[in-house]
């Protein structure tokens, strides 16, 4: 499977650049597999194709501020910094990407926030994730912390060609999302309501969760033609004991398992047993998942409309076919459907 086999091309007014009014109210695809059809909803009605110990299965990761602009020390250059990943409490370590990047040096120092509430250093300009930075905040940590939120705003994709509003403070994270550490949002999950989420219980729906911390993997190009190549960042996973064996209970009784979002795909095929069970686990995961590929854990799943040159598209399309995932992304730009992060539904089935 090649990359370029993922180009398709996509005007910018296809890009959602805010949500839908309501998160339930989105437009949904529905592409069954079996029948080759597709059909054309609303979020909301997804539920008409479940039944009563069906099971969906969610990502409760948080994301947080990720994004801060600071200055650098003599030029006063304006200068963004990504944070990714903390590498330690005690020395206020943080993996980030920087931007401009060629301007910014090992010593480096960093300043952000009025009257430089924070100052960081920059400690090392090697890592394939882009730098590291040593926060120099002599304070207990939970108020380091504190202040590096405050300073911080919502992560939106850069594709989405705007300034952060209030209201993505809310409507960049699910309902459920409980575990902090992810600097992109699971999006699928993002279309669930409160309502809709009763709704499902009372219709007898199980809920299960896993956490995927989202991390530079949502970000970073495929840069190699042969799919095979491309090597997915680590992010960080945990699959619950509660969540295994509610899901092992619905493969045995043969009933439905949504994966919501491809970090939940990628999640339960990180860890399934010799005869398909699904394992409970907590460490890291670089699966890529891209077609051909044989699943072992869900039997549906919910996904956005994806870019062009993603690891996401190329994950929807080893579930539904690459053949099908694109022909419905034709009819999708027939019928003015939605794309990227705000953008409307699938559920492949």
């Amino acid at each position: 499977m090649k990359l370029s086999k993922f180009r398709f091309d996509l005007p910018k007014e296809f890009i959602a650049t805010h949500p839908a009014k309501e998160r339930d109210e989105s437009r949904l695809m529905v592409l069954d597999r079996k029948t080759g059809k597709i059909e054309h909803k609303v979020f909301k009605d997804v539920l008409d194709y479940y039944d009563n110990h069906d099971v969906f299965v969610f990502n409760n990761t948080k994301v947080f501020p990720a994004r801060l602009y600071g200055n650098k020390e003599k030029t006063g250059a304006k200068i963004e910094v990504f944070l990714l990943r903390e590498l330690s409490k005690d020395q206020r370590l943080w993996d980030v990407l920087v931007d401009p990047a060629r301007k910014i040096r090992i010593g480096n120092k960093l300043y952000f926030g009025e009257n430089d509430l924070l100052v960081a250093e920059v400690i090392d300009n090697t890592t394939s994730r882009g730098r590291t930075l040593r926060f120099l905040y002599d304070g207990p940590y939970d108020e380091f912390k504190e202040i590096l939120y405050q300073l911080g705003e919502t992560p939106l994709p850069k594709f989405i060609e705007r300034e952060v509003e209030p209201e993505d403070h809310d409507r960049y994270q699910t309902i459920f999302a409980k575990h902090i550490g992810a600097v992109a949002a699971p999006t699928a999950g993002m279309h669930f309501s409160k309502q809709l989420m009763k709704r499902m219980e009372i219709k007898g729906v199980e809920f299960a969760y896993i956490t995927l911390h989202a991390g530079l993997g949502n970000f970073r190009g495929v840069e190699v033609e042969d799919l095979t190549k491309h090597k997915m960042d680590s992010e960080e996973i945990v699959i619950p004991m509660e969540t295994t064996e509610i899901v092992n209970k619905a493969q045995t009784h043969k009933r439905q398992i949504c994966a919501v979002g491809t970090t939940v795909i990628r999640t339960l095929e990180s860890s399934v047993s010799t005869l398909g069970e699904l394992k409970p686990f907590e460490g890291w995961t670089n699966k890529f998942i891209f077609p051909p590929h044989d699943f072992s854990v869900p039997t549906s799943m919910i996904t956005n409309f994806q870019m062009p040159l993603t690891t996401l598209i190329m994950t929807s399309a080893a579930f539904a076919g690459y053949d099908f995932l694109f022909e419905a992304y034709e009819v999708a730009k027939k019928e003015k459907y939605k794309f990227g992060t705000y953008g409307d539904a699938m559920l492949i089935l």
